[in-house]
């Protein structure tokens, strides 16, 4: 072969390497397929043996099929569960008890540590988390029986630590309200946080309970932006709403806190801030938690980033990955909450500076534990009597 035909052989060649690369490109998401939802994607769960991705054929057909595309609506699936409480030995972890009353979360944050619980459920921890709710029916009763046993010894209650007990299911199914019904019937204490103003439809059981010491209440806010918030959480209470819902709380007597999490360098960078506005509402406690990304939500979480952030997606992840010891996400129960090295110590510095200056955590929520008189087991004999 000469050397023109040598030089056209070569031009082919990277013409081919071009065009492959070109269509094995996956193609980004448009914004627009994915209003009111966290993702659009239903990402392959860890268990899966087969996984799909769409690439783009070079026509736009992935996106003009995004457009057509209907929107997904919420499917609620009832469950009978076989107990309530979930037992927590974790020491980064300020509760002991857990009570969860629905799996899945219509928030769709999408962050949310919690999505890949999805996957025992063989669905996916993106699209199926926030629009296939596991409900579990028959919460209230199973909790009743928890607490009948005769080895149950009352330790603080959290409800909702893995998807938020007010998502918007609640409405209707009522069964987060259930739960607060049967522990103030109990004199059982309870704690919860949420992202909804739909707590304050419960003042009327959780006031009288808070006067008894038997309830605290701490309310999330991620950011005072309410733009970044519809993208972080589409379908949970605006920054000002959840405000709003602190300062409802407090005038009510509710002891109520402050959750600045999780922290996500450079995208939510106004945590003072809203350490001002929750103490000027009515928090007077706080904590915070730095992102995490276990699982499946890594993937999740870098497509959001190429999405909405795609100049500072590498730089976001960077840091990330600095207070995980180089990795997307470290389980170590020393530092999976804060994070480790300068990035997660600078966080803490300013947490702790904006606490002290405002006066939050001055002071801890002590619930009342001796309140508690478990309920009477049922008993098949007593009909004979």
């Amino acid at each position: 072969m000469g050397a023109a035909g040598r030089q056209k052989s070569d031009y082919t060649v990277i013409l081919y390497s071009i065009l492959q690369a070109y269509l094995m490109t996956e193609v980004t998401i448009p914004v627009h397929a994915i209003k009111g939802r966290g993702t659009a994607t239903r990402l392959a769960h860890r268990f899966e043996k087969d996984a799909r991705a769409a690439y783009d054929d070079g026509w736009g057909t992935l996106e003009e099929a995004a457009a057509d595309r209907a929107p997904v609506q919420t499917e609620v699936v009832f469950e009978d569960a076989r107990s309530a409480i979930s037992r927590n030995d974790s020491p980064d972890i300020y509760f002991d008890y857990s009570v969860n009353p629905y799996r899945g979360c219509e928030h769709g944050c999408i962050y949310c540590y919690a999505r890949p619980t999805h996957s025992y459920l063989n669905l996916s921890p993106g699209l199926d988390f926030e629009t296939k709710i596991i409900a579990k029916r028959n919460i209230a009763a199973m909790l009743r029986a928890d607490l009948a046993k005769r080895s149950y010894v009352p330790k603080l209650i959290n409800i909702g630590s893995a998807t938020d007990c007010y998502q918007p299911v609640e409405r209707e199914l009522r069964l987060t309200r259930g739960l607060i019904e049967l522990m103030q019937e109990l004199g059982h204490p309870l704690a919860l946080v949420t992202k909804s103003s739909g707590v304050e439809r419960d003042l009327d059981l959780l006031a009288p309970m808070a006067a008894r010491h038997l309830a605290a209440v701490y309310v999330t806010i991620t950011t005072l932006d309410g733009e970044l918030a519809r993208k972080l959480e589409p379908r949970a209470a605006a920054p000002h709403r959840r405000l709003r819902t602190i300062r409802a709380l407090a005038e009510a007597g509710v002891p109520v806190g402050v959750s600045v999490a999780p922290q996500i360098p450079f995208v939510n960078d106004d945590m003072e801030q809203v350490l001002q506005a929750a103490f000027e509402a009515g928090a007077r406690t706080a904590f915070y938690t730095v992102v995490r990304l276990p699982w499946e939500v890594a993937p999740l979480f870098k497509q959001w980033l190429e999405l909405h952030y795609p100049q500072r997606a590498a730089r976001i992840m960077a840091r990330i990955q600095e207070m995980r010891g180089g990795k997307d996400y470290d389980s170590d129960f020393a530092s999976r909450m804060k994070g480790s090295g300068l990035w997660a110590d600078l966080i803490k510095q300013r947490f702790e500076k904006a606490c002290h200056r405002l006066g939050l955590n001055r002071q801890r929520t002590e619930l009342d534990f001796s309140q508690f008189r478990p309920p009477v087991p049922h008993s098949p004999q007593a009909s004979l009597f």
